[in-house]
Parts: structure tokens; sequence; C-alpha cells
């Protein structure tokens, strides 16, 4: 059981590609922070939560030693860590609470452009350099390849270049990186994005309350991201067809229009981009008087 505190607290990266999302995410959940002189502690003023700005590598290890309840982190080191501890007989601390649809990115193979990548011969007895170690030992043994893991902090795409490895393991957003150091990627071993993590230790105090009151939060801000309010009018008898062709989302709501019980006004939350050809199949569908609106919030 976790020492008893009434203020819950997110850990999130301080600076590199997931802190300025990750930050965002937090203030379109309405919470708002008063940063402390040393800028790495942030008072929750709007509630009782606060934020702590660290290194993403030390997102985990600070929830399972009880200093934080919740972080953000790419999966790609949730789960390195994960495997890390497993191998070492210490099981996780911290479960993947929710993805959290940005910083999107792959854990690749990668290997010289002119070579052709064969599965387990294209890695056996070569050395990979990465700075995934557990998840590419994962992957060999899934794979039954037998390959010499080099471990680097950083700049592991270069390594083939400066002789250090013949392959690299590493993330892989837009491929331009690769490409410039003539790899290519060859097989995928993790798809990431950003997660929220959250403590399996239970509490018996406020933070409890606090931990389903940002996830509901979390869950609202991620359905209104590509949401939109689909308002139009259609005829009952075409109704069905046309509600057949909304894009996804939930379900409408009908309301009789004032000229007669057959006219009604039809809106609809959908959760995917409305784009012309939607609306221009709804009209030939039978509805008219299409309206698209941006939604700001939404609590289910």
């Amino acid at each position: 059981m976790n020492k008893s505190r009434d203020r819950l607290r997110i850990a999130v990266q301080k600076s590199g590609r997931l802190s300025e999302a990750s930050q965002d995410l937090l203030a379109r959940c309405g919470l708002k922070f008063r940063q402390s002189r040393d800028k790495l502690f942030c008072y929750g003023e709007s509630l009782p939560i606060d934020l702590l700005l660290v290194r993403d590598d030390d997102i985990p290890g600070l929830i399972a030693q009880g200093v934080c309840e919740l972080g953000i982190v790419g999966r790609n080191v949730a789960r390195e860590q994960a495997l890390d501890g497993r191998a070492r007989g210490i099981e996780a601390a911290w479960d993947e609470l929710k993805d959290l649809g940005f910083g999107g990115c792959r854990l690749s193979i990668a290997l010289p452009s002119e070579e052709e990548y064969r599965g387990a011969d294209s890695l056996n007895g070569r050395r990979i350099a990465t700075s995934y170690p557990a998840l590419l030992a994962d992957f060999l043994a899934r794979l039954g390849a037998s390959a010499e893991i080099v471990v680097l902090n950083g700049s592991v795409e270069i390594a083939p270049r400066l002789g250090t490895a013949d392959l690299i393991c590493d993330l892989v957003s837009s491929g331009a990186t690769l490409l410039a150091n003539q790899l290519k990627e060859a097989a995928v071993i993790l798809d990431s994005q950003a997660v929220l993590i959250g403590t399996r230790q239970e509490f018996a105090d406020e933070r409890t309350e606090l931990t389903e009151l940002l996830l509901r939060r979390v869950d609202g801000v991620i359905r209104v991201r590509e949401s939109k309010l689909l308002l139009f009018n259609a005829a009952r008898a075409q109704l069905a067809e046309v509600l057949r062709r909304l894009p996804k989302g939930d379900p409408p709501q009908l309301a009789t229009l004032d000229g007669g019980p057959d006219r009604l006004a039809v809106q609809a939350v959908c959760h995917e981009a409305i784009s012309w050809q939607h609306l221009e199949e709804l009209k030939r569908a039978g509805a008219s008087h299409l309206l698209v609106l941006p939604v700001e919030k939404m609590l289910a």
C-alpha cells in the first residue's frame, strides 16, 4: 500500500519529442501549474495534481519508487525497462493505461541499403547497435537469431559507418535519418507512441479519485482531437440511407422539425475527419443544410 498523500503526481519528459505534446495534453485536461525555481517541479493550481519534469528514462523508475503515480513516456521506454527488469527477476511496477495518440514511431532493425533482409539469416553472427538491448534481445529470441548486441546511448545510426556495428536497431519516424546514413528499414520490432503509465500499487486516499478524474478527462481530450459535430436535416423516408453513410461516431440524435413528423433534424458526433466527399455523399443520399462544427470538450 502506498504511503498516504493527498496530491497526485505525474511525470513527463522535461525536453524532447514528447515534452510539448504531453504538457499540451494536460493543459487541455484543465490542469494548470506553477513552476518552481528549478523548473523541475510544477505545483498544480487547478487540481491537487503536481507535475514533475524529468528525463523520460527516469519516469518508470520514479513510479516504481513511489515518487509519482502516473507518467507519460514512449511505449518503447516502458517496454524496454519492463523487459530489462524481468530479465533480472523484477516485475514492472506500472501498467500501460492508455495510448495517447502522439509521438508515433517504430523501433526497427535497419541494415545497409544495398543488402536484402532475409530474416534470421541477415542477423546471425552480426553486430547490432542499439539503445534498446532488452527489446532487441527479446526480438532475436523470438526470431531464433543469434547476434551480438552493441549498446550505445546515442548516435546509433552512424555505428555501421564507424565500424562499431554491422546493423542498427533504432527508432524510426520518417526514415530520413536512415537514408542519410545509407541505411534502410528492414523489420519493425515495436510500434511505439506516447502512453500514459500508472502505478500498480493501490492507495486509500484522494489519489484514486484524482486518477479516475484525470483518465476521464484524457479520454475526452483524445476523443475530441478528430471529432466534429455534424448537423443536417433529412426526410424520415431517406434517414436509413443517410445514416449508413455517416462517418464513424456516436449514435445520432434525432428531433422532429416544425414542418411535420416526416422531416428530421439530425446531429451526430463523428470521431474521424469529415471530408467534402463525405458531405457530398450525404447530400446525394438525402441530407440537406449540412453543417460541421468543432468540438471543444467532451465528457462521456
